[in-house]
């Protein structure tokens, strides 16, 4: 991991980080549905705009198009619905946290369907651990009769796992050779495609008062700087620092979108959501295996390998 790569990391956290704060003021005004037909929407205009820019081809084959149109409904159009109709009634902090199991999601998945990603006794111990963190969470608002904040709890689970999902199917874009960003245009043009006329006419925005400036501007935010922007970072530091470095931004994506929810919309997590939030980061931190690897290792050398005496 170069600075650069850092940097960019850092930078596409804080862009993901901030799409549940952008949400959260949006859904204080606008219904779900229409949130995300306007993100992919304007998503979409805007990689257009910078594929014709940059020359990126425009793929012909009917097979890579009806591979985008399963990537945008799993990596888009469900996943964002889900989200922004929990976040009607859970803090974006919240939100973000119970987004942060999408990689013990796709662990369970990949050892499942792809043969070289087969469970191992170090990922199943993160995953335990991890799950445990959600039932950590989500278990206070069952027993306390909390339904509603329970079912959009779940739905954000139900989110991150089709997430899960598109990780697992977009392995197959590797050998379409398709250009990672027109990968991204091409997902979230057929997303517009679903869910444009899905919110005109189950939400019918047109009747709704305009909305203030403020939340345009959020809206305009998730989707030209959470969506466009991060997906062209996104494909930039996985040719810099590879996929295993680039998961370390799920690890900063809660850390930005707590703060944001705190400072400006005055946000507060119980201590169940922290308590949840470690042991997800735990199980996240046993799956990728680096850290402890290392630790296993210092000890290693301390225990078994003492420097010689010097010789007089």
């Amino acid at each position: 991991m170069t600075p650069k790569a850092w940097g960019l990391l850092l930078a596409l956290s804080l862009l993901w980080g901030g799409s549940f704060f952008f949400v959260g003021v949006a859904v204080k005004v606008l219904p779900p549905l229409t949130i995300v037909a306007l993100r992919v929407g304007l998503a979409a205009t805007a990689l257009w705009g910078f594929c014709l820019l940059r020359g990126i081809g425009v793929p012909r084959s009917p097979a890579i198009w009806r591979a985008f149109l399963v990537m945008g409904l799993i990596n888009n159009a469900i996943p964002f619905s889900l989200i922004v109709w929990g976040q009607v009634q859970i803090a974006s902090g919240l939100a973000s946290i119970l987004n942060a199991t999408t990689p013990l999601f796709t662990v369970v998945l990949a050892g499942l369907f792809l043969a070289d990603e087969r469970m191992s006794l170090r990922k199943f111990a993160g995953v335990v651990v991890g799950f445990t963190g959600t039932v950590v969470m989500i278990g206070p608002a069952l027993l306390t009769g909390r339904e509603a904040t329970a079912l959009a709890q779940a739905a954000v689970l139900a989110a991150a796992l089709s997430y899960a999902f598109a990780t697992v199917f977009g392995r197959r874009f590797k050998t379409l050779g398709v250009h990672p960003v027109m990968t991204a245009t091409g997902q979230v043009t057929l997303s517009s495609l679903m869910l444009v006329p899905l919110a005109l006419v189950l939400e019918r925005p047109f009747t709704l008062p305009m909305p203030p400036p403020e939340v345009w501007l959020s809206i305009l935010r998730l989707a030209l700087l959470s969506t466009a922007l991060a997906y062209i970072l996104y494909f930039r530091i996985l040719s810099l620092a590879g996929a295993t470095n680039l998961a370390l931004v799920t690890f900063l994506i809660p850390v930005s979108a707590i703060l944001l929810g705190a400072v400006i919309l005055s946000e507060r997590l119980a201590p169940q959501h922290f308590a949840g939030m470690g042991l997800i980061a735990l199980g996240l931190v046993i799956i990728d295996g680096r850290l402890p690897r290392r630790l296993l290792h210092a000890l290693h050398q301390r225990s078994f390998w003492p420097t010689p005496p010097e010789k007089g």
